[in-house]
């Protein structure tokens, strides 16, 4: 008997009778074959969210299911593309339809036009099992694309041919009958299986002074930014797809506004990979659901761009997933929370948003990936948050500081003041900055740890005395407490903050990081050192001290060494008072 629609509310869709139907389940709804989901299931009624707009679907339409859950289409030819959040390729659907899509229209996620050279690597006769490497190919310049077996496929290689092959045509098979393909569909809500989770003792450097230093987050690890409206989370998030040291980003728009993601795809393919020389679009895949698109698909569009991103780490990649924002992927669960029927916790939204949200986090991290050869990567999850007037005790704030191991939390009035990154460090906290600091230690310099303790500790003076000089007057402070504000003025203004505008600081290597850090501090030591010699505050040679160490900013790398000898030369007679 064929299921007829009984109601729909908005994205939700009720019909019956679906007794054999399974949750999770994708389902084709009314004569248009709208996707949908299936998301609870009592007795022979089933109630669907539909990932596309309903208007005009009627009651008595009919319901197909598909016997299978939303997947992903893994495989050559991601790179570079601009997905929908249930994976269809925006270019190729707006060739077809035009500049809106149209409800029910379907696309492959991979290009079936798309032909790549494969070269096997794995011998026919061979045992294989799932994450195997059968061979090789180009899939952009300079990036080696490996193919694997399929998760929880194994057996012995009767087949494997090498050639040009489209991503869907079988390219061997194994004793049992089972093709292998360029490609393969995973489920979109199933983490990939690993061999081994490994400890995020290693740094994903992102060029941003202020996080490398201060709050470094592990490679594999997850960081929650939140910040209020104008704070520059999307400007940071441009700053780490270009910077970063990762092989891939994943960049999830979920639920922004069209105007924003439109910046997002002018900007990204003009962008330059800093270490290629090539397009930045080359090593990225967007994944957008606009604010207008509808709301049932922005969950589906968090899960579709991580389960992208473990497919690349499995080959052995560090990638970098950028979510902007969960914020946005919240009100879709309360939406569709509220519309069920769900119990209601705080502000509306679900009693199981915490779980989901932690759920989220917890795909990222650094793996030995199953199969082999044997391979490292990492999944990097930075997650945006849009609490609603910066308030941070907001629920979905709240729930991912419990469960991300590192926070940039962005301070509107360091944003108003034109500090870039906005990184309120009175606010941020990196739970693994510890352990890195042996990475840094030994990578960068023996004493980075001291430096980062000894420069979160004047931040902190500087908060308490800026208090005191608001009450009492600058004059008032002793000259230890205004030294204190002022090494405290560069370290802020030259040290944390950065020019995006300036090709020479938009980013920072660690070794310039380093030297400026440890310049900034050594200006203090020395005008502590020369005021307990006498010298009052106002003979210090303060000010060309402080011009030298911003030289030092915009040097070039070229340059770095001259010009930090210089800053040290400027900071060695800062205690020879100024007549």
């Amino acid at each position: 008997m064929t299921a007829r629609v009984v109601r729909v509310t908005g994205a939700l869709v009720e019909a019956r009778p679906m007794r054999d139907s399974s949750l999770f389940e994708l389902v084709r709804v009314g004569d248009r074959g709208l996707l949908g989901e299936i998301v609870r299931l009592e007795g022979e009624t089933a109630t669907m969210q539909v990932y596309e707009e309903t208007a005009g679907l009627a009651v008595g339409e009919p319901v197909r299911a598909t016997g299978a859950a939303l997947q992903a289409e893994l495989g050559p030819g991601l790179l570079g593309a601009i997905l929908d959040g249930v994976g269809r390729p925006l270019a190729r659907v707006a060739d077809r339809v035009g500049d809106f899509l149209r409800p029910g229209v379907t696309e492959e996620t991979l290009d079936r036009a798309r032909r790549f050279l494969f070269e096997p690597t794995a011998r026919p006769g061979t045992r294989v099992c799932g994450g195997d490497v059968l061979g090789t190919l180009e899939e952009r310049p300079g990036f080696v694309h490996r193919v694997l077996v399929p998760p929880r496929v194994g057996g012995s290689l009767a087949e494997l041919r090498g050639g040009e092959f489209a991503a869907h045509e079988p390219i061997g098979a194994l004793d049992d009958g089972t093709e292998l393909r360029l490609s393969h569909r995973w489920p979109v809500r199933e983490p990939r299986p690993v061999a081994d989770w490994l400890r995020g003792d290693r740094p994903m450097l992102t060029g941003q002074r202020v996080l490398d230093f201060l709050f470094p987050v592990a490679e594999g690890g997850s960081v929650a930014l939140p910040g209020g409206f104008g704070t520059g989370k999307t400007v940071i998030e441009h700053s780490l797809a270009k910077y970063a040291e990762s092989d891939l980003v994943v960049f999830i728009g979920c639920g922004e506004r069209g105007n924003e993601i439109a910046d997002v795809l002018g900007e990204l393919p003009a962008l330059e990979n800093p270490r290629t020389g090539r397009p930045l679009m080359d090593r990225a895949i967007l994944v957008v659901n606009t604010s207008n698109m509808p709301v049932a698909a922005r969950e589906a569009s968090v899960q579709l761009g991580l389960t992208i991103a473990e497919f690349y780490r499995d080959m052995g990649c560090r990638v970098a997933v950028l979510a902007d924002s969960l914020s946005r992927w919240a009100e879709a669960l309360r939406e569709l929370g509220a519309r069920l029927g769900d119990m209601p916790g705080e502000e509306g939204y679900p009693t199981s948003l915490a779980d989901r949200l932690g759920k989220v986090f917890e795909r990222a991290g650094r793996v030995r990936a199953r199969g082999a050869p044997e391979r490292e990567g990492a999944v990097t999850l930075i997650g945006a948050l849009s609490p609603p007037g910066g308030d941070f005790s907001e629920p979905v704030t709240q729930a991912a500081l419990r469960v991300a191991g590192t926070v940039w939390a962005l301070d509107a009035t360091l944003a108003r003041e034109r500090h870039f990154p906005a990184v309120d460090w009175s606010a941020s906290y990196s739970l693994p900055a510890d352990v890195l600091g042996v990475w840094f230690a030994d990578k960068v310099g023996s004493d980075w740890p001291e430096l980062r303790g000894r420069t979160l500790a004047l931040l902190r003076a500087d908060a308490e005395l800026r208090e005191i000089a608001a009450l009492v007057g600058l004059e008032a402070l002793q000259d230890r407490d205004r030294l204190a504000l002022e090494a405290a003025r560069v370290l802020r203004s030259l040290v944390l903050a950065q020019s995006s505008f300036d090709p020479n600081d938009a980013r920072s290597p660690m070794i310039k990081t380093y030297r400026l850090a440890k310049l900034a501090l050594a200006l203090y030591d020395a005008g502590l050192a020369a005021i307990e010699r006498g010298i009052p505050f106002e003979r210090l040679r303060i000010d060309a001290a402080r011009h030298a160490i911003a030289k030092l900013v915009s040097a070039p790398g070229s340059e770095l060494e001259a010009r930090a000898t210089d800053a040290e030369e400027s900071i060695a007679v800062l205690g020879e008072a100024v007549p």
